[in-house]
């Protein structure tokens, strides 16, 4: 029978995880740096984050952003401030330097590569952030995006230097979420990467809801396990680490 964690010892767990983290690293992080995009994973993480009691730093950063998603982005931010004394939250537009960014591309242009670059462009951003305030950048990815289907963008999303949820599933994610005081407006609103005009979310993208992916990714026996395997077969350059090239001296 598999154990099965309460979500108030999960919270404490990776809170604790990251204050850890911070006091035996040896650059001793004066900050921690936190992109959010309304989406309940960027929630869930920067809310951790604040209850550490460290600088946290969260930025709302809109890329041609559909306006519900940034006023999820913003009305998070405003909750994190009225609650934790220790977060600042700053809103940086960046649909000039996305716009700079392709007429510069112009011949290589590609719609999937475009998307990518957006999460690219972000996580250049929240490094500079980090640099200016001596901090890290804290990832948001769950445990079926980051180890299950490698749905993230190599060297955008996937690019930080903690990542405190990718042992933890979307459902526990959702789970962790509601004992944390999320808007419940966050947590019901369908996951998206925020990353097309069209605002298609991962269910659309995927093809497979986060549920029926868990369960296949815990049974080989489930029905959606060929389909599960197909996707993540696909991203495997993102989950595997990067080849090197070794001689045998």
């Amino acid at each position: 029978m598999r154990f099965i964690m309460n979500v108030e010892k999960r919270a404490k767990i990776i809170t604790d995880w990251i204050n850890n983290y911070c006091e035996t690293v040896s650059y001793k992080p004066k900050a921690l740096i936190v992109g959010i995009s309304g989406g309940i994973d960027s929630s869930v993480v920067s809310t951790l984050c604040a209850i550490t009691g460290h600088k946290t730093i969260v930025l709302t950063m809109p890329i041609k952003q559909i306006k519900s998603q940034q006023d999820l982005s913003l009305s998070h931010a405003k909750w994190l401030k009225q609650n934790y004394k220790n977060v600042e939250h700053h809103l940086l537009e960046m649909d000039k330097i996305f716009t700079s960014f392709t007429e510069v591309l112009n011949k290589f242009d590609n719609e999937h590569g475009y998307a990518n670059s957006r999460a690219r462009l972000r996580m250049a951003t929240l490094y500079q952030v980090a640099a200016a305030n001596n901090g890290i950048v804290v990832g948001t990815g769950n445990k079926v995006e980051d180890f299950g289907v490698g749905f993230y963008t190599k060297y955008g999303d996937g690019g930080v230097d903690i990542s405190p949820i990718a042992d933890c599933t979307k459902t526990q994610v959702w789970e962790l979420g509601k004992y944390l005081g999320v808007s419940q407006d966050i947590i019901d609103t369908p996951p998206t990467d925020g990353l097309w005009d069209d605002g298609r979310n991962d269910v659309q993208q995927l093809g497979m809801s986060y549920e029926d992916l868990e369960k296949a990714m815990e049974d080989k026996n489930d029905p959606n396990y060929k389909k599960y395997l197909e996707i993540r077969e696909k991203n495997l350059h993102k989950i595997n680490p990067i080849p090197v090239c070794k001689f045998n001296e």
